[in-house]
C-alpha cells in the first residue's frame, strides 16, 4: 500500500493540474503542441494507474496479475517516452536534423522496449515474477533505463545550449524542456539503483508540473493575444466598412429569408434620391425604387433582379455575381453597377452598387483608341507570348539576340545573345534534337538554306522532336521569316506538344459520337458532361475506400466576359472564351480542362501537373496579372484545392474549397482593375 500511495497521489495531482487540457477538445492541425501534450498526459495517466496496480498486486502476491501489470508498466513507459519526444518537437516548433533525430530516437526506444517485452515472454530479459510473486529485475530493465537517461539528458543539454542563444518565448520554452528533461534524467538514475521505489513516477509528476506552468502561461498569452486581435479586427472591420461606403453609392446588408435590410451610404447623390436606409422588405422596396428611378429601357431587366428567386439562382454554385443598368439621377442618365455577394453564414447577401458612368466612358474611349493605335511593340509582345523562343539574327554578321519566354531546354543553356547564331545552333542540334530529326534540322538551320527558302516564300516552318537531358521528348516547330529591312532573320520556336497530343486525341474522339458529346463545341475542351462523369468516377472510388491517386481541382472564372459581350458583341465574347481556354490548356499541359459553364472552367490536376501544381497556378496568376496590367488577354480568377484522403468524403467538398479560393482571387483581381 505504501508503494501504491505515491501513484494514487500522482493521479490526483495529475488530474487536478491538467484537468482543462484533458477535457478540452483539441484540433491536431491548429494546436499541434497542445494535441501532442494531451497525448503525453493520457499516457502518463495510464502509467500512474499501472504503477498503482503494481503496488496492490505486489502486496497481494498474485503472480499472474503482477506479471501482466509489470509488462503493461514497461510498455506504457516506452509509449510515454515516445509521446514526450513528439510533444517536445511540436512544443519547440523547430524542424531540422536534431528534431528528426529526437523523434526517431523516441520511435526506436518504443520499438526496442516492445521487442524486449515480447522476448520476455520466452526469456525473462527485463523482469521475472516467481511463483511466490516475487519481482526480479533483469538486465534488460537497466538497458531500457540507461537508454531513456541518455535521451532525456541529450534533450536537456541541447535545450540548455539553444536557450542561451534564444530570446523571448523561445528561451522560456527551451528552458522548460531543459529543466523537465534534467529532472527525468536524475530520477531515472535513482530508479535504476532502486527498482522498488517509485522514483520514475515522481520524476514524471515533477516534470509534468514544470512543463504545465509554461503551457498554462502560453495559453494565457494566447488568450490575451486573441482578445487584442479581436479588438483590432473589429476596428479593421469598421475602417473597411467606412472605406467601402465611400467607394460605393450604397451597401445593402439583406436577410435572404425575411428581406429585412440595412444600408450604409456616404453618397450625397444617393441620399438625395430619398431611398430608405433600412427596411423590412428589400425585394418589395427595391421594385418600387426601380420603377421610380431605372431608365425606361432597362426597367424590365432591373425589376427582374429585385426578386429573391433571381438573386438565389444567380448565387447558386458561386459566391457572387455582377449586373448593371442605367438609373435616372437628378435628371441625368448614368450607368450603375451592382455587386451581389453571399455572406459567410449563407443567410445574408451584400449588395454594393456604385456609379460607373465615368468608368464606362473612359473604357469606351480606351477601346476606341486601342483599335486605332496598335503599336509595333504591342505586336512584338504578343508574338513573344505565343512562342517559347524568338531569335533576331543579323544576316551579314551572324550576330543574334534572343528572347526566351519559357525554359524548354531542360537545363541545357541557350544564350540570349551571341556572335555566331548558325555555329551555336549546329552545336545545340547535336545536344537537344532527337537523333532521327538531327540531319533534317541541321540542314534547315544552315544560313544558305534559310536564305534560299525565304527567297521562294515569305516564311517556312519545320516540325521536329527535342530530347531533354532526362530523356523526355517534346514536339517543336520553328518558323523562319525575313524582317522588313531584309537584313535580319526572325526565327520563332514553339512547343507543339499540345497540338500533337490534341490531334491524336481528336482522332480518337471522332471515332465515337459519345466522345464528341464530351467536348465543348466552342473551345474544344471537355464539357460539363465530361466533368460530371469524372466527378462520378472519382466519387465512386472515394465511396469504396479505394486508394485514389493524388489529385487537385482548379476552378476558374473569366472576368469581364459580360462586359465584352455587352460592349463588343458575342463574337468577341466567344473569342475571349476560346483565348482563355487556350491559356488554361497551355498552362496545364498534362491535365484535362473542362468548360463547366458559360464563363467557368475546371481543371483536374494529376501526375506531373499535380506535382508542380503550385508553380503552375503561380505562373498562371502571373500571366493573368500581366494581362490585367496590359489590358490585353484573358483575366481569369483561379482557385485550387487538393484532395485530402483523411478529410474529404466527396468531390463536392474539394470543388467548394477551390471555388471559395477562386472567389477570393476574383475579388483581388477586381481590386486591381
Amino acid at each position: 500500500m505504501y508503494y501504491a500511495s505515491f501513484g494514487i497521489l500522482a493521479v490526483i495531482l495529475h488530474i487536478i493540474i491538467n484537468n482543462k487540457i484533458l477535457r478540452k477538445r483539441i484540433d491536431r492541425t491548429t494546436e499541434a503542441s497542445y494535441y501532442r501534450y494531451k497525448q503525453f498526459l493520457i499516457s502518463i495517466l495510464v502509467f500512474y494507474i499501472a504503477d498503482i496496480l503494481w503496488g496492490f498486486f505486489d502486496d497481494a502476491k498474485n503472480q499472474m496479475l503482477l506479471y501482466a501489470d509489470t509488462w503493461l508498466f514497461f510498455a506504457v513507459m516506452a509509449l510515454s517516452v515516445l509521446l514526450w519526444t513528439r510533444f517536445v518537437i511540436a512544443y519547440l516548433g523547430k524542424s531540422g536534423i536534431l528534431s528528426k533525430a529526437f523523434g526517431t530516437a523516441g520511435w526506436v526506444i518504443f520499438g526496442f522496449v516492445i521487442l524486449l517485452l515480447i522476448i520476455n515472454f520466452f526469456n525473462p530479459v527485463i523482469f521475472n515474477v516467481t511463483e511466490e510473486a516475487e519481482y526480479i529485475p533483469g538486465f534488460g530493465r537497466y538497458i531500457i533505463l540507461v537508454v531513456q537517461f541518455l535521451l532525456f539528458i541529450l534533450i536537456s543539454v541541447y535545450s540548455l545550449f539553444v536557450s542561451t542563444k534564444s530570446t523571448g518565448t523561445d528561451r522560456i520554452h527551451y528552458g522548460a524542456i531543459c529543466v523537465s528533461g534534467g529532472v527525468m534524467a536524475i530520477l531515472i538514475v535513482l530508479q535504476t539503483f532502486n527498482p522498488f521505489a517509485p522514483f520514475y513516477t515522481i520524476g514524471c509528476l515533477v516534470a509534468n508540473c514544470i512543463v504545465h506552468v509554461f503551457i498554462e502561461e502560453d495559453q494565457k498569452k494566447e488568450l490575451f493575444k486573441m482578445t487584442a486581435e479581436a479588438r483590432r479586427e473589429k476596428e479593421h472591420y469598421s475602417q473597411i466598412s467606412y472605406s467601402l461606403a465611400k467607394d460605393y453609392e450604397a451597401i445593402y446588408y439583406i436577410n435572404i429569408e425575411t428581406g429585412k435590410y440595412m444600408v450604409v451610404s456616404a453618397s450625397e447623390a444617393y441620399k438625395s434620391a430619398n431611398v430608405p436606409l433600412d427596411g423590412d422588405d428589400f425585394y418589395k422596396e427595391s421594385l418600387e425604387n426601380v420603377s421610380r428611378l431605372a431608365h425606361p429601357d432597362d426597367r424590365s431587366f432591373a425589376e427582374s433582379m429585385c426578386h429573391r428567386e433571381t438573386i438565389e439562382e444567380n448565387l447558386k454554385d458561386r459566391k457572387s455575381f455582377t449586373y448593371k443598368y442605367r438609373i435616372m439621377t437628378e435628371g441625368e442618365v448614368r450607368y450603375f453597377q451592382f455587386d451581389a455577394m453571399l455572406s459567410d453564414d449563407e443567410k445574408h447577401i451584400v449588395v454594393c452598387f456604385k456609379d460607373i458612368q465615368d468608368i464606362i466612358t473612359a473604357e469606351t474611349e480606351r477601346i476606341k483608341k486601342q483599335k486605332t493605335q496598335i503599336t509595333f511593340s504591342r505586336i512584338a509582345e504578343s508574338l513573344a507570348s505565343n512562342y517559347d523562343v524568338i531569335y533576331y539574327i543579323d544576316v551579314e554578321t551572324d550576330e543574334y539576340s534572343g528572347y526566351t519566354a519559357r525554359d524548354i531546354y531542360g537545363g541545357i543553356k541557350v544564350e540570349d545573345s551571341g556572335k555566331d547564331f548558325f555555329t551555336e545552333a549546329a552545336k545545340n542540334v547535336e545536344l537537344i534534337i532527337h537523333p532521327k530529326d538531327r540531319e533534317r534540322v541541321r540542314d534547315s538551320l544552315s544560313k544558305d538554306t534559310l536564305i534560299e527558302r525565304l527567297e521562294e516564300k515569305k516564311q517556312f516552318s519545320i516540325e521536329y522532336r527535342q530530347m531533354l537531358l532526362d530523356g523526355t521528348v517534346h514536339n517543336l516547330r520553328f518558323t523562319a521569316r525575313k524582317s522588313s529591312d531584309e537584313r535580319h532573320l526572325i526565327i520563332c520556336v514553339e512547343n507543339i506538344d499540345d497540338e500533337v497530343e490534341k490531334e491524336k486525341e481528336h482522332e480518337k474522339e471522332l471515332n465515337t459520337v459519345k466522345e464528341l458529346a464530351r467536348r465543348d463545341e466552342l473551345t474544344g475542351t471537355r464539357n460539363k458532361t465530361a466533368f460530371a462523369e469524372l466527378e462520378e468516377s472519382v466519387q465512386e472510388n472515394i465511396d469504396k475506400g479505394m486508394d485514389c491517386l493524388p489529385f487537385a481541382i482548379v476552378v476558374c472564372d473569366l472576368n469581364n466576359l459580360k462586359k465584352i459581350n455587352d460592349t463588343m458583341g458575342h463574337n468577341a465574347g466567344d473569342e475571349y472564351i476560346k483565348e482563355s481556354a487556350k491559356l488554361l490548356c497551355d498552362e496545364f499541359k498534362h491535365s484535362p480542362v473542362y468548360r463547366i459553364g458559360g464563363d467557368e472552367f475546371a481543371v483536374f490536376l494529376r501526375g506531373q501537373d499535380f506535382t508542380k501544381r503550385k508553380d503552375l497556378v503561380d505562373d498562371l496568376h502571373k500571366k493573368v496579372i500581366e494581362n490585367l496590367n496590359k489590358h490585353e488577354g484573358p483575366v481569369i480568377a483561379v482557385g485550387m484545392a487538393d484532395f485530402d484522403p483523411g478529410k474529404d468524403l466527396s468531390v463536392d467538398e474539394i470543388f467548394e474549397r477551390a471555388d471559395h479560393l477562386m472567389y477570393e482571387n476574383k475579388q483581388e483581381l477586381k481590386s486591381r482593375s
